[in-house]
């Protein structure tokens, strides 16, 4: 009886073993077919500014179709990696310092929007410019990447919605409302408050970017800025690039509280895999290393070390040797979507890898824009149906568009907004 037994197990062990490559394969069939239909479009990708700060000029010739995430010093996009990602659209981030005066903030703002859109033309195989929802779709079916822009920070508009309207003339498909400046009307998730959240000038703000058609970003803001944009807007909101603070709580991340009221707007938080905003351990980890940094070296005036680089860079080191820092994973970001897909719904949540924006701080199995299948079989893992991976992967920011056009098209008989610049 007992070698009956035995053969048994032997033989169910087997069966399991044999059926584990073809139960990987059939998520990998699931997730082709899934983005085959629909776009999987990412809502933050930093790209065209990394290539500004590591290449200058050359950024304008840089060969971008493989290799660039292969380097020593790699970076997290190139073409060959959309690919294999299977990316069908991308919200291209025109970042620029929330330090610089407004109108640099203007001018860079417009330089990088012309990056983009030279990018887009070096590569027409590859790459097309899409304004709506249905542009996204049309150039997806067309084997090609969806490439949108995204303006992130209030401040590159320099208190003028003219200078707003010029960037949605050129292109322009969101705004962050800041970043990580409070700005003079909008208070930032990482700075001190000083308006308790929107000005009427950022109110205008809002319902100009709802005549507009432009998306409103929450990513950046703070929470009483969340609460006021999603009070005054007629259109569903985006978070391009946060996750839930209900499993990391940084500023940077969304209360269960402000998720209701995005499940009640019919908005969308595209999940950022940035590791401080992801793991609550990483990111408590991160603020000691930054006190660590302060204590050995901290010009002009304090510091263990100040005034020996050398020795502070070693002191440094030897301090991560003996606080390693957490290991921050694929599974944890696929927490953050479990998390707001149980709060909001998982129609409101989506995908803003920040790709670019943060060196190589990214989770392991989310290296690069390769690594979004990974994911998407994931969720499938944890039970989640193909038509609710298709809404994670680009289905939900999708009805978010077409909602914030109809919008704009009920909106179109005002006047456009000339409020005055707040002081």
């Amino acid at each position: 009886m007992k070698t009956m037994n035995r053969a048994r197990f032997l033989l169910a062990a087997g069966l399991l073993l044999a059926a584990a490559p073809a139960l990987a394969q059939d998520y990998a069939a699931r997730v082709a077919k899934v983005l085959k239909a629909t776009p999987l479009i990412d809502g933050h990708n930093d790209w065209p500014e990394t290539m500004r700060e590591r290449e200058g000029e050359g950024r304008w010739t840089l060969d971008l179709r493989s290799g660039l995430t292969a380097r020593a010093d790699p970076y997290n996009t190139d073409i060959a990696a959309l690919r294999k990602g299977m990316v069908g659209g991308q919200f291209w981030s025109v970042y620029v310092s929330a330090d610089l005066p407004g109108p640099e903030q203007v001018k860079e703002t417009i330089e990088q929007i012309d990056l983009v859109k030279a990018i887009v033309a070096r590569y027409p195989n590859d790459f097309a410019m899409a304004r709506t929802a249905a542009d996204v779709r049309r150039i997806h079916k067309s084997g090609r990447v969806a490439s949108l822009i995204g303006v992130e920070g209030g401040g590159q508009i320099d208190g003028s919605l003219s200078v707003l309207r010029m960037y949605h003339d050129l292109g322009a498909g969101y705004l962050t409302l800041t970043h990580s400046r409070t700005i003079a009307w909008a208070d930032s998730a990482t700075d001190d408050p000083k308006h308790d959240g929107l000005t009427p000038f950022g109110e205008q703000v809002v319902h100009e970017l709802n005549r507009l058609g432009m998306l409103v970003d929450l990513s950046h803001v703070s929470e009483a800025t969340m609460r006021d944009a999603l009070r005054v807007t007629k259109a569903p909101v985006i978070f391009s690039h946060s996750g839930a603070r209900g499993v990391d709580d940084h500023p940077r991340n969304v209360s269960d509280e402000v998720l209701k009221l995005v499940a009640a707007n019919g908005g969308v938080v595209m999940v950022n895999f940035a590791r401080a905003y992801v793991s609550n351990d990483y990111r408590l980890w991160a603020t000691e290393e930054a006190a660590e940094k302060a204590r050995l070296n901290a010009p002009p005036f304090g510091g263990l070390y100040i005034g020996q680089p050398d020795k502070a860079k070693v002191a440094l080191e030897e301090w991560r040797k003996a606080h390693p820092a957490p290991k921050v994973t694929l599974a944890q970001v696929a927490d953050h979507i479990d998390h707001i897909g149980k709060v909001a719904g998982k129609a409101n949540v989506g995908l803003g890898g920040d790709f670019d924006g943060v060196g190589n701080a990214l989770p392991e199995g989310l290296e690069n824009v390769s690594t979004y299948p990974a994911l998407m079989a994931e969720m499938m893992r944890r039970g989640w149906t193909d038509a609710e991976v298709a809404g994670l992967a680009g289905g939900n920011v999708l009805r978010v568009m077409e909602a914030a056009e109809k919008v704009a098209a009920s909106m179109a008989g005002e006047v456009p907004v000339n409020a005055p610049p707040p002081k």
